[in-house]
């Protein structure tokens, strides 16, 4: 096999909560000449906005500027994970695949009735009327949700042109599409959200071929980190936790089936 017969493959999984590491593998992949080209498999319902367009925006300088980018859709890639995929030249599917939920979402608890059953009041000084804004302690008025809805249709709009550039495809057309509902991998070739059915190992073959590499390609995978296991567990069990209830009250590129405003 020779030096240049080889793949970098990144994988996104579950909820997006960052990008760090996953920036910092594929900038790894895009030195490194030896990698012909960045395979991206995407296995997520999406997640927190800035990471999410983070990564596209790196996958989209790469693949305009560096090396070309192509992205395997798993079960699930939807919203965030859609928009991550847009950044790639070519999309591939499973015809049962779920992705598309192109939209924006932003959810707040409501203790009011709770904390009114057992008698708990909080007092707020704020310098500004807006502070507090997503309190969960009290009613949100209508001034705070036009500003938050104003938000979300900012973002929305932030998703939808990304998906036309990455696509390619006129704005009413996305826009048409773009209210949250989610596509089987062959409804999405169907409306140009994707280029092929066809798993991973369909799409290494067919990069190959593209490429012109001579038998089968060496996939490289990035290297994995290893934390102390103390911090490992304290990770876990503490860290985690707090930032998935913290990112419920963030903006969000998810797809939440269990969700009723979802």
């Amino acid at each position: 096999m020779g030096l240049h017969e080889k793949l970098g493959v990144i994988e996104i999984e579950g909820a997006i909560a960052e990008s760090r590491k996953t920036i910092e593998d594929i900038l790894d992949f895009a030195e490194d000449k030896s990698i012909r080209a960045i395979l991206v498999r995407i296995d997520s319902p999406g997640g927190a906005v800035g990471p999410s367009q983070e990564i596209h925006d790196e996958l989209r300088r790469i693949d305009a500027s560096v090396k070309p980018v192509y992205v395997s859709l798993g079960s699930v890639a939807a919203s965030g994970g859609y928009y991550i995929a847009v950044a790639g030249r070519k999309i591939y599917a499973n015809p049962g695949t779920l992705t598309g939920s192109i939209g924006v979402i932003m959810e707040f608890p409501d203790l009011v009735a709770l904390l009114d059953k057992i008698g708990l009041t909080k007092r707020v000084i704020k310098s500004g009327a807006f502070k507090d804004i997503g309190s969960p302690v009290r009613a949100m008025t209508a001034a705070e949700r036009r500003l938050l809805q104003e938000l979300i249709d900012d973002v929305h709009q932030q998703f939808v042109a990304a998906v036309c550039a990455g696509r390619d495809l006129p704005q009413e057309q996305i826009a048409a599409l773009a209210d949250g509902r989610i596509f089987t991998g062959r409804q999405a070739l169907d409306l140009h959200l994707i280029d092929t059915l066809g798993g991973f190992q369909q799409l290494v073959r067919d990069v190959a071929a593209d490429l012109g590499i001579k038998g089968k390609p060496k996939l490289i995978y990035p290297k994995e980190e290893h934390p102390p296991l103390l911090d490992y567990l304290l990770e876990q069990r503490l860290t985690t936790p707090l930032r998935h209830l913290l990112q419920q009250q963030g903006l969000m590129f998810l797809w939440r089936p269990l969700s009723s405003d979802s």
